[in-house]
């Protein structure tokens, strides 16, 4: 990081307003500080830095130099929305009239599709032998990341009493702090039950998680990933098996047999229905003849 951007009031300003303001993250903070700071080193290998009296041409070929050194266009367009951000605070507080990064764009970010386990490979992989305490424990897991989808961070922080084992539905609470219950299948709660009653030989009394370590706490997601890989391999799968494939796998499966992209995107917790397309390889083919068989102003008379 920069010494100069440590010192830079204006900089040290839009680091307050995130953290204090928008109460962001320390980790994102930081990010929007390390972003600031490429920035201002570059224009000042080439001349003095004056917030107030940027250019945009100046944002357009720090961006097109990085560009050419190799930085990805993910990277590029977080520092660009880290710009203009910055300008937003600047022009809301009367410090410039201008924001340069505005209609500065990155070049778009190919989106990498992830693979997917075919039935038969999911059957394989969740018929785990032995009934260990951690072999129930790890059969329950996987059974319920393809079950109902599950992120990772969504499965580590389900809690007992998100289950309800009655009704087969679980709560979860995902990205944005946005809650949503979510059906589980009936192989999943028969893995779940079998965990549950050996959990009590790991879980400390007053441990709330319905997976925990062998030190009796909540487990963590790079144990899940650890002991998911692990299991793959033991099970002779031909790839790398991690949480997100299981949740892909789910997608993928369901939306084949129900062709109901909306369902999938609501089981998902996808805000924006443009994730679950492209989540689910679909194509625009597909989503315009949903939208004919669908659509009343669409629809071809008979």
């Amino acid at each position: 990081m920069s010494p100069a951007a440590t010192s830079d009031p204006l900089v040290d300003r839009f680091l307050h307003h995130l953290a204090l303001e928008r109460r962001l993250s320390p980790r994102t903070v930081d990010a929007y500080r390390r972003d600031l700071a490429d920035f201002r080193q570059w224009h000042e290998e080439q001349a003095p830095l004056d917030w107030q009296r940027l250019r945009q041409v100046s944002i357009r070929s720090y961006a097109a130099q990085r560009h050419q050194q190799g930085l990805s266009a993910r990277s590029l367009q977080r520092r660009l929305a880290a710009l203009r951000a910055f300008y937003r605070l600047l022009n809301r507080e009367g410090l410039s009239r201008q924001n340069p990064a505005i209609g500065v764009r990155a070049p778009k970010v190919r989106r990498k599709l992830p693979g997917t386990l075919d039935v038969d490979q999911l059957a394989q992989l969740l018929e785990l032998p032995g009934d260990a305490p951690l072999d129930l424990r790890d059969q329950a897991m996987m059974e319920l990341l393809y079950s109902s989808g599950l992120r990772l961070a969504e499965l580590v922080s389900t809690d007992l009493n998100n289950l309800d084992r009655k009704d087969a539905m679980l709560e979860v609470t995902g990205k944005g702090s946005k809650t949503r219950r979510l059906p589980v299948g009936r192989k999943a709660l028969e893995a779940i039950d079998r965990w549950l009653t050996v959990r009590p030989q790991l879980a400390k009394d007053d441990e709330t998680a319905l997976f925990v370590s062998t030190r009796g706490t909540r487990l963590s997601p790079r144990s899940v990933q650890s002991r998911l890989a692990q299991r793959a391999r033991e099970q002779g799968a031909a790839q790398h098996v991690h949480p997100h494939l299981l949740r892909h796998s789910f997608a993928s499966h369901l939306l084949e047999s129900s062709g109901d992209l909306r369902a999938v995107q609501e089981l998902l917790g996808h805000a924006d229905i443009s994730t679950t397309q492209i989540y689910t390889h679909l194509d625009f083919q597909h989503l315009a003849e949903v939208y004919d068989q669908s659509h009343p102003r669409a629809r071809k008379k008979k």
